[in-house]
């Protein structure tokens, strides 16, 4: 089940078995019969293309374009298990049995492809949703609500341990005492400072998944943990501490980080009672500059969503392919879903609403990131970045190069856009990160 999936000894041994299945399966006792598999496969190929248009092109299934390698990845799957059923009729019985055999293969090495088109799972355990991490022991972390602003390694009280050379990753349970939203557990990331003996004030940073998704997709998918310690490297041991809370409460709903009686209060679950659970556990400014959000499609049109009404609480956000705002993907669906029928309800949760009731913006920042080849989402992020400038707000536009609507722009957005966000949060200040400030 931690077979990586994702690297080249699996992904280039699975293509050479399904090559060799294809090439034996092509082969036939008569000129005709390899006629007929050919056939077979090309038109189980159009048919995955076919399939694919019709999903993205026509009924619009996922709410984004598939990429030109999915398309064509799906199409040699479709393909190679057309050419097995067909050499299943009229062939001698251990030619049925490897057709047999290939089938699962072609399978498996389609879904390879798209995965890693996609930058999803690194293993089984990411693809059936195990989550990897443990409870996870809070150590010398306790509730702290600082009005030191950012100046963090003020606040250390005394002389520090040693710093590890990574943080921790643990699974906690925050629950929904106000808002009463059956969140799943949530994800925190301590970075190494938090983890010494007198553990500095530190800034927070959401962060939230697409939808579908769990809390735990932002570390295995977005490998959140692996970019904070090296950033925490090459500051002291200081990074931000990371909670990625659960906004859906199941991977199939979107309630769209608003309060509903549809789907419940996603809204206030994330604005109290995670705020209420972080400042109660952890050492934290109050400082709104201390406080950014990261996310990824849905998670992403919520940060964008809270960075822009909720100026007060937070300073930043950070988003990987934003919508325009809260959508189900039709306006009047979700006009009456999530807003009581409401139109002037729905137009004011809307970010291009929020940011011309608040300009101007005196200090925050919002970094929206997009895939290369997601021209729809393409077109929010320069929406978005157009009214952020009008309202004030500094922000950035980051395009990822050769990517989609996929976890591989998501990293690309952090590794690029995370720096401009740790400034914002002061943690790039002469004197806040450094090793002798730390220890």
């Amino acid at each position: 089940m931690t077979l990586r999936i994702d690297k080249p000894p699996f992904l280039i041994t699975m293509d050479v078995i399904a090559v060799v299945f294809a090439a034996y399966l092509l082969v036939r006792p008569s000129w005709r019969r390899a006629l007929i598999g050919l056939a077979a496969a090309v038109a189980g190929a159009l048919v995955g293309w076919l399939a694919v248009w019709l999903a993205t092109d026509v009924y619009n299934l996922f709410g984004v374009g598939l990429t030109p390698v999915t398309t064509m990845w799906t199409a040699l799957g479709f393909g190679g298990v057309a050419l097995a059923i067909a050499v299943l009729f009229r062939s001698r019985w251990w030619r049925k049995l490897v057709a047999v055999a290939a089938i699962p293969v072609f399978v498996i090495v389609a879904a390879a492809g798209i995965n890693v088109d996609f930058g999803a799972y690194r293993n089984l355990n990411d693809a059936v949703g195990v989550v990897p991490y443990r409870a996870l022991d809070l150590h010398n972390e306790h509730g702290q609500l600082s009005h030191s602003g950012i100046d963090y390694a003020a606040t250390t009280p005394g002389p520090g341990s040693v710093i590890p050379a990574r943080g921790e990753i643990g699974k906690v349970r925050i629950p929904g005492t106000v808002s009463n939203f059956p969140a799943r557990s949530a994800v925190v990331y301590l970075p190494p400072i938090a983890l010494t003996a007198h553990p500095p004030v530190l800034p927070v940073l959401y962060a939230l998944s697409g939808q579908p998704g769990s809390p735990a997709d932002m570390f295995t998918a977005g490998r959140l943990g692996p970019a904070m310690d090296a950033f925490a490297a090459k500051h002291g041991g200081y990074a931000p501490i990371v909670v990625a809370a659960d906004q859906l409460g199941g991977p199939g709903r979107n309630p769209m980080c608003v309060d509903s009686r549809t789907y419940g209060n996603s809204a206030t679950y994330l604005l109290t009672d995670v705020r209420d659970w972080i400042t109660s556990h952890l050492r934290v400014s109050s400082d709104p500059a201390a406080w950014g959000v990261f996310g990824y499609s849905e998670g992403a049109t919520c940060a964008v969503q809270f960075a822009t009404a909720h100026p007060e609480l937070f300073g930043s956000a950070l988003a990987s392919s934003s919508e325009l705002g809260p959508t189900l993907g039709n306006k009047q669906l979700t006009v009456d879903t999530a807003f009581g029928g409401s139109l002037a309800a729905f137009e004011k949760a809307q970010p291009a609403s929020a940011m011309a009731a608040r300009a101007p913006y005196p200090n925050s920042l919002i970094v929206l990131g997009v895939g290369q080849n997601d021209q729809r989402y393409l077109g929010y992020a320069q929406s978005l970045r157009a009214d952020a400038v009008r309202a004030g707000i500094r922000s950035e536009l980051l395009v990822s190069p050769g990517t989609a609507h996929d976890w591989n722009t998501v990293r690309y957005t952090l590794d690029h856009g995370f720096p401009a966000m740790a400034a914002r949060m002061g943690l790039t200040l002469p004197g806040a990160v450094t090793t002798e400030a730390a220890g």
